[in-house]
């Protein structure tokens, strides 16, 4: 049994995860996942995160090749948005692996990251 088809799929989530990783990119996707479903034009991500155009355009482009954020024109305008579906896909292969096949971690202890930081800031009052 080859598990090529298992082979590509771990090969494709290995360039996405690349491509977010890269601090510049990551924050990107943060912003643009703060602006779902619309998203955000160039202009507003580069003001909000100050990264210059023709690096800003770099980073949008890798994003954009490995499917992780959507393009739209409107009119002069290039929209950008976080394709939540393959964050989905690559969130449930996560999932699978950690949680499912071998439980490593205990579904059960997975949270949103605001109910962990809601638990961390009580922590601190403490």
């Amino acid at each position: 049994m080859c598990g090529c088809e298992d082979n590509q799929q771990v090969t494709r989530y290995a360039d996405m995860f690349a491509a977010m990783g890269a601090e510049p990119r990551l924050r990107i996707m943060q912003l643009l996942l703060t602006a779902h479903p619309q998203g955000l034009v160039v202009g507003d991500i580069q003001d909000e995160l100050g990264i210059p155009a023709s690096t800003l355009s770099h980073h949008l482009d890798k994003l954009k090749n490995e499917d992780l954020v959507r393009v739209r024109r409107e009119g002069t305008f290039l929209w950008y948005t976080a394709n939540t579906d393959s964050l989905q896909e690559i969130m449930n292969f996560l999932y699978a692996e950690c949680c499912t096949r071998n439980n490593a971690i205990e579904p059960s202890e997975l949270v949103s990251i605001g109910q962990a930081s809601l638990k961390t800031y009580k922590r601190k009052d403490k």
